[in-house]
């Protein structure tokens, strides 16, 4: 039942968004940069982080998404759409992670001609897990083997834009890939620090689905129903939670950056336990913050639960 909801919902994800992506990812380039590079736009600034490490000086790679902004919530602007609309290639992470991102790419592309960007719907490829709500969990890049299918994506798409440079693109791909599988590596040693029946994790909403399929963590349950940031908790839901929570002995709650920690902390008080707040599992920090690419971002969350678990 859990693969065949996932399957669906999957599905209808790229109904919605595969119309608006171009396989012909061959044709050149649409406009370029001031410097003449290309422009490649991520929509959140960790794939940008991705995308800048394979296209090295080939590419302009910048972010759609402000730092600290939440995907789930996230209202495009006109300027937003002048910005797409300028680039030769979008980079989403698809799944359903961007509500917006069917109707941002529509009032990007001109009306009559054709034309449009090029989307890369970054996790295509992937078999999704199902939520305990029954959704498609679209944060797959919280796993970073998961994250290699990203870059390959984004390499093949480089690829396809700038066949000339292909092996260029080939190499950065791999030598990033190689940093991938050691901060798996390093992760799995980090989170074997904790005795597998403590690694129970209970978070604001269901993002870290994939990261407890990697490393053996229990997700018991969210202070938001589902995979969304944006979604509301009953009374009656809280109130079985927080039983849920008392009973098993876990010892924190995990709250992402911007996330409004109140009924997170009602509950942490009810049971007996603490609030951990400021994990990055939306957007990277600023440049001077304690997670500015994603391999920091990873390093950090990962740190965080374990310290909050031992």
């Amino acid at each position: 039942m859990k693969a065949k909801g996932a399957l669906a919902l999957k599905v209808l994800t790229a109904a919605l968004i595969l119309p608006l992506f171009t396989c012909a990812c061959s044709r050149p380039p649409r406009k370029a940069a001031a410097e003449g590079r290309p422009k490649v736009l991520a929509i959140e600034n960790f794939l940008a982080d991705a995308a800048a490490h394979v296209a090295g000086d080939r590419f302009s790679v910048q972010a759609l998404l402000p730092v600290g902004a939440d995907p789930h919530e996230y209202e495009p602007s006109p300027l937003d759409v002048a910005k797409v609309s300028e680039a030769s290639l979008v980079i989403a992470n698809g799944a359903g992670f961007e509500g917006f991102l069917a109707t941002l790419v529509r009032n990007a592309s001109p009306a009559g001609n054709g034309g449009g960007p090029v989307i890369l719907e970054a996790s295509a490829g992937l078999v999704g897990r199902a939520s305990g709500a029954g959704e498609l969990d679209p944060h797959f890049f919280l796993d970073p083997i998961h994250m290699i299918r990203y870059v390959e994506n984004i390499r093949d798409a480089f690829s396809a834009l700038d066949a000339g440079n292909t092996r260029y693109f080939q190499d950065n791909a791999a030598a990033y890939i190689a940093e991938l599988r050691a901060l798996d590596r390093w992760i799995d040693s980090e989170v074997g620090r904790i005795p597998q029946k403590e690694r129970l994790l209970v978070t604001n909403h269901e993002s870290l689905g994939y990261f407890a399929d990697r490393y053996g963590f229990t997700i018991l349950g969210t202070i938001l129903p589902g995979t969304s940031s944006a979604a509301s908790a009953s009374a009656r839901q809280i109130a079985l939670l927080t039983e849920r929570i008392a009973r098993s002995g876990v010892k924190a709650i995990f709250l992402e950056t911007g996330t409004s920690a109140r009924l997170a902390e009602q509950v942490a008080s009810e049971a007996g336990i603490e609030t951990v707040t400021e994990l990055y599992t939306h957007s990277l920090s600023a440049p001077d913050g304690p997670a500015p690419t994603y391999i920091d971002m990873m390093r950090y969350n990962a740190r965080a639960i374990v310290e909050g678990l031992l």
